[in-house]
């Protein structure tokens, strides 16, 4: 038999594959090609009956006793040192009922503390578990006892919150079965733990992204990029983009800042060369709990030849919807339900969001049977869009993104011969920075001309009569100043305003969105043109309703936006433009309604995580809200949320890509009224 190459030795055709352990730091970046090599290994009974010998050991009860440890693992065949549950990755699943209480004695085997923190559970402050917000820790040698009624049903996870541990390992699968019929029929299910890995110690991924924060990313633009850029939209359009770009110290390639060159992709535990594998019978609906374990990536799923009607999202049932693929994010959980045939083989693909890697399952109903690989999707590109920017149609030249006002925008090709006289445009909205317009619209036919004010893509401006006699000397435009209206904010009843805070000016933040459209209905960077290109229905935000009717139908008494904010050539994360060690906390009252936006002022998409509340995400619908624990906000995107503080005490608020983390954080201090 053939032999079977680790995810980091695969290489595209006519490379060269140097001895194990010489290979250079520019050795992987895994394509389509990549997966269809992986795709054509002939696979033997052998190597699916070690898969089957990886999979998840469940406890269940209501007394649980874990240990967290150390120990030796290998992923990529070198031994690596692992922080573990239970001495196994992914740690025990553990199986619990709704209205039943529990007690979790976690032993601390480390020489530095620790802790476990229960993903999406709604419990007393003290026993969620970050260190520094709800407790101190469990210091080596000690136990720490939880306890907690459990007071909902549903597919979660649990993970350490101490340090970077959860990136070395420590993460487990929480499966709470309903006090009632579950309104969910199937006959099989299964827990998809998604995860990634690294033989490098993340203290030394997360310097390296410090001294340079594209260490992982070898996709960036090349020579034969500029030829073909230059072959297929000519020279002054190829250098006024770049110059864009450039001027921003912005690459439209930085879809993720930790890739496949370190990362092994694991399903349940399994590499790609091994796979995970799950059985079924003839007729039975199986249900599939997916789970986003990963410390920094996000996974496109989807299974080849076979719907899936998703029921829940991040543990709460929903209105069932069908699709052929979707996005989960950092920290998300989805059910689906499949109906597969028997006498088939269908692969559960997850590729990473950037396309360097992949892991995959089998679904199947003959252990011997083995599916067919997919190759990976085309790696995306990003776009104005996702620099929160509404310039369809529009000869960008080189605009400013920092609003410092000293780089103008080239508008001489996109508004060639308008005569606009004296027109002036303040594009760092300090109302002192110009542009002569004169000579780059003389003659211009203004009948044609419509602009999108709302960000919705149907709503135009006939600018004809708008500026029919119109002294066109004092005109001004505002593109990055401390506000902007009418920007088509995610959510109902939303002001829909913009509102950028003075901490957001400064060299911790690179950029800001000026016209940040709603996320609801975007499938997301990579995965936007697959209905019409691959007839794939994706999953979207916007189709998610909730199964019941809103608990809560109070409209907010208050909005509270909150802006994502980086500067990621210098590797900074903030909220506001505040690293978490200088903010202070969002402070709640006991029992209000809030909504809360969130506007991605970025280019990187960042799942964000409230603790011991709800996150009711605003999808049209006030009737069926759904709830969630981790929502992702896309790049360039604004999106809102309505929260009820029901729960007293301090609880932490983060985007979870672990390695952003540290500064894009904020603590939620709920107090009573």
């Amino acid at each position: 038999m053939n032999k079977i190459l680790k995810s980091s030795q695969l290489m595209a055709p006519g490379s060269l594959v140097k001895a194990p352990g010489t290979l250079s730091r520019r050795r992987f970046v895994m394509g389509a090609a990549s997966a269809m090599m992986l795709a054509s290994l002939p696979f033997t009974q052998s190597v699916l009956a070690a898969s089957l010998r990886k999979g998840l050991t469940t406890l269940s009860g209501k007394v649980f006793d874990l240990s967290i440890d150390y120990q030796t693992v290998n992923f990529t065949g070198t031994d690596v040192r692992a922080t573990v549950v239970n001495q196994s990755i992914p740690g025990p699943l553990l199986r619990w009922k709704e209205g039943e209480s529990v007690t979790l004695r976690v032993k601390n085997n480390l020489d530095v503390s620790s802790s476990i923190h229960w993903h999406g559970i709604i419990l007393p402050a003290d026993m969620d578990g970050v260190p520094g917000i709800s407790f101190e820790g469990i210091e080596p040698g000690e136990t720490f006892e939880y306890n907690f009624t459990v007071g909902q049903s549903g597919t979660y996870w649990y993970h350490s919150h101490s340090g970077f541990q959860e990136q070395t390992g420590m993460y487990g699968a929480i499966v709470i079965d309903p006090k009632d019929a579950d309104p969910v029929a199937y006959d099989r299910e299964y827990v998809v733990m998604l995860s990634d890995w690294s033989d490098e110690e993340p203290e030394s991924i997360y310097a390296k992204l410090k001294k340079q924060s594209d260490y992982y990313n070898f996709r960036e633009r090349t020579l034969v990029d500029l030829f073909d850029d230059i072959s297929a939209n000519g020279l002054v359009n190829t250098w006024n983009a770049r110059s864009m770009w450039n001027k921003g110290r912005m690459s439209d390639r930085d879809i993720s800042d930790v890739t496949g060159y370190t990362y092994t992709y694991l399903m349940n535990g399994n590499t790609p060369e091994k796979g995970w594998q799950g059985l079924f019978r003839q007729g039975e609906r199986v249900r599939l709990r997916f789970i986003n374990s990963a410390a920094m990536t996000i996974f496109d799923v989807r299974i080849p030849g076979l719907k899936m009607t998703v029921v829940a999202s991040d543990g709460q049932n929903i209105q069932p919807v069908s699709v052929d693929e979707f996005r989960i994010g950092v920290a998300e959980t989805y059910d689906v339900i499949v109906e597969p045939e028997v006498d088939n083989a269908y692969c559960i693909f997850a590729q990473s969001i950037d396309r360097t890697g992949f892991t995959y399952g089998s679904l199947t109903s003959d252990q011997a049977l083995t599916p067919l690989i997919p190759p990976m999707d085309p790696v995306a590109v990003l776009a104005h869009r996702d620099m929160g920017m509404n310039m369809e149609g529009m000869d960008h030249g080189s605009m400013d993104m920092a609003g410092n006002g000293d780089k103008a925008m080239n508008m001489n090709k996109a508004m060639e011969g308008m005569d606009h006289s004296a027109m002036q445009m303040d594009m760092a909205g300090n109302g002192d920075q110009t542009m002569d317009m004169n000579k780059a619209m003389e003659g211009m036919d203004h009948s044609a001309m419509q602009m999108d004010m709302a960000g919705n893509g149907d709503k135009t401006m006939n600018m004809n009569k708008a500026m029919e006699g119109m002294d066109h000397s004092a005109m001004q435009m505002d593109m990055n100043n401390t506000s902007a209206t009418g920007l088509g904010l995610a959510g109902y009843g939303s002001n829909n305003e913009i509102k950028h805070v003075s901490s957001e000016f400064g060299p911790q933040v690179d950029m800001r969105a000026a016209s940040p459209r709603s996320g609801l209905s975007d499938p997301g960077i990579g995965l936007r043109d697959h209905q019409s290109l691959y007839k794939r229905k994706v999953l979207t935000y916007a189709d998610i309703k909730g199964l019941t009717p809103t608990r809560d139908k109070r409209q907010p008494s208050r909005e509270i936006q909150l802006h994502l904010t980086g500067n990621m050539s210098r590797y900074m994360w903030s909220v506001n433009g505040i690293k978490f060690a200088d903010a202070a906390p969002l402070e709640l009252e006991f029992g209000e309604r809030v909504r809360i936006t969130l506007v991605n002022d970025t280019m990187m998409t960042h799942p964000m995580h409230l603790h011991g509340m709800w996150s009711e995400l605003e999808t049209g619908d006030p009737d069926f809200i759904p709830r969630k624990h981790t929502v992702i906000v896309q790049p360039g995107s604004s999106i809102s949320y309505l929260v009820t503080a029901d729960a007293l005490g301090g609880w932490a608020y983060h985007c979870h890509l672990l390695f952003h983390m540290p500064g894009m954080f904020r603590k939620v201090q709920v107090n009573n009224a």
